[in-house]
Formats: structure tokens, sequence, C-alpha cells
């Protein structure tokens, strides 16, 4: 994150507006802060850094909160946390004016390899599968990674597909890749 008081008071006015659902535009941001754009864009970076600090700050909130809210444990709680934070990403009014007003930049930031946002998500749901289910046969990261590109697929469906945003389709899914796999029966086990 920034480490500066100026680069804080930066970040801070481009978070509210970007909550309060307007485009983020750094000439704007460097005229309020009495500052040129030189001097914001040595503080903060270019704006997709911006923007993916601002999106990442605003997940981890709704993380902490899906995690608060979600089953004690087990392949439930995953699928809870996943589910709560689908939801609400879906819900929020400012994430979705986000989406419809820069759809390929939303989507680049978003859901890319290179995206800082999906590697800190990555990240976090690694640690949830590590902490709460076996996953194999598929590494913790794999899995991870496939629970991420679902959560994806049902948030950004219309973007994606022309699809309707649907948190349900999306925790049905989370729940069938998750459901417990029956051990098969051996012949000497009858």
């Amino acid at each position: 994150m920034y480490e500066t008081e100026s680069a804080l008071r930066a970040f801070r006015e481009a978070r509210r507006t970007f909550i309060a659902g307007a485009r983020i535009d750094m000439g704007a941001l460097a005229t309020s802060l009495g500052v040129d754009r030189t001097s914001l864009f040595r503080w903060v970076g270019n704006r997709d850094r911006l923007l993916s600090e601002i999106l990442w700050s605003l997940a981890v909130p709704t993380l902490e909160h899906a995690s608060r809210s979600a089953a004690p444990s087990g392949a439930a709680r995953v699928v809870d946390v996943l589910d709560r934070f689908t939801t609400d990403l879906i819900a929020a009014p400012y994430f979705r004016a986000f989406l419809t007003r820069e759809p390929a930049r939303a989507l680049r930031l978003l859901t890319t390899s290179d995206s800082d946002v999906q590697s800190r998500l990555l990240t976090a749901v690694t640690a949830l599968v590590s902490a709460e289910i076996d996953p194999a046969p598929l590494s913790a990261e794999e899995l991870a990674r496939l629970l991420v590109r679902i959560s994806e697929s049902f948030t950004y469906a219309d973007l994606i597909s022309g699809e309707t945003p649907d948190p349900v389709r999306a925790r049905r899914t989370f729940a069938y890749v998750l459901r417990p796999v029956p051990t098969p029966q051996l012949i000497g086990d009858r």
C-alpha cells in the first residue's frame, strides 16, 4: 500500500470517488489535491495501479465480512465465504458502476493473470481452502484458482456472456465442486 501521507491522501480521495460511483480521473484528482499529475503518479502509480489498490481495499472487508458470517468449518465454510463474497460484489452499486463504465479495464484488472487483485484473491482463497478442506487430487492453489474462476464467471456474467450475474447459481456451483466425493469400496470391503 502507500507509505507517505500524500499518497494516502490521494488514495483516500480516489477511493471516495470510486465508492460514489464516479470515474477516477487522474488530472481531476491531482487538481483536487493541489498537485501536478507527475507528483500524483509518483505517489500512487498509474491509474490502473490506483484502481487495483482501491478494488483490493474494498475486497478485503468484503471477504472478512463473508468469513465472519460463514459456516464454522470445512467445505461448507468455503462455499459460504465464496457465496457471500460473490453476492456482495454483484450487489455493490459502485462495483456495478465500474463494470458498466469501464468493462474492458475492469476485466483486465480483476480477472487476468497479471492482475494484482486476482493474485491477492487467489492467495486468500488458497489459504481458505488449505485451512478448511483436503483438496486432493488438486493442490489447494489449483482448487482455489478454479473457485475464483467460478466466482468470476457469475460475477462478470453480463460482461463475459451477456447473462445476468447470478449469485444463486454461483453458490450451487461452489457447492457442487466442493461436494464430498464418495470413497469407492474395495472388493474386499464388501
